[in-house]
């Protein structure tokens, strides 16, 4: 079963030279597991941007090489990265109400967008304890300047902008051998665990039609990724 979660698929593609240069520049190979698996969450969650690419099913090279991503391609990313370091890993697949992405989406884009929206997060198994790990999906920049915005008056449950937590002062996504959250409130349906995200959406996956896809990969995105550009810049 071990040997299932580290193997490599066609989206962890961690044999990528970009991929294995970065992990021999950080060491993570060398740290205890429960540091190891920090190290790399950390760098996913706040060195890998929030922010929207061209679709799921891209590769964690590409992930790693557009500098941002949402709850699904930076799980592909922080998959991969788990695997190349010898950190078993899953993946568990939903729906999210899409009211969750509301603030981060605007206009035609947010009123056009499915009524329910793909979401994935990680389970990782650390020191043989399996974890639930989503949190890592907001930088802490982007995270602070939502919180700068709309604290102290909503500072317990709090849904929009990519976020659905109970706790928006102090959401549970920091790792310390704990799972962590920041959209779980805001799933609606439960596709189960896979192995792998090449898997997973094999059977799942943001269901929309070509001229929805196109605008979204040639428009929609583009807008979203300038809207969430604009408010992370309000924490700086």
């Amino acid at each position: 079963m071990t040997n299932q979660y580290l193997k490599e698929t066609k989206m962890l593609d961690y044999s990528h030279k970009s991929i294995q240069k970065l992990i021999r520049e950080r060491k993570w190979s060398v740290f205890p597991e429960k540091e190891r698996v920090k190290e790399i969450y950390d760098f996913v969650k706040d060195e890998i941007l929030f922010g929207y690419n061209t679709e799921d099913k891209i590769k964690a090279s590409r992930v790693l090489k557009d500098g941002f991503g949402q709850c699904n391609t930076k799980g592909t990313l922080f998959m991969a990265l788990l695997r190349a370091c010898g950190v078993p890993c899953r993946i568990h697949g939903f729906t999210i109400d899409k009211a969750l992405q509301k603030g981060a989406m605007t206009g035609i884009v947010y009123k056009s967008a499915p009524k329910e929206i793909f979401h994935s997060y990680v389970e990782v198994c650390v020191c043989g304890v399996w974890y639930n790990l989503e949190g890592f999906i907001l930088d802490n920049a982007y995270l602070t300047a939502l919180q700068k915005m709309f604290l102290p008056e909503k500072d317990g449950s709090f849904t929009g902008y990519g976020v659905a937590t109970k706790n928006f002062a102090s959401p549970p996504v920091e790792f310390d051998c704990c799972d962590t959250y920041i959209q779980k409130e805001g799933i609606v349906r439960d596709f189960g665990v896979f192995g792998d995200p090449d898997s997973l959406l094999k059977e799942h996956g943001q269901q929309m039609n070509l001229l929805k896809r196109c605008v979204y990969r040639l428009i929609g995105r583009h807008l979203m990724n300038n809207n969430v550009k604009k408010i992370r810049n309000r924490s700086v």
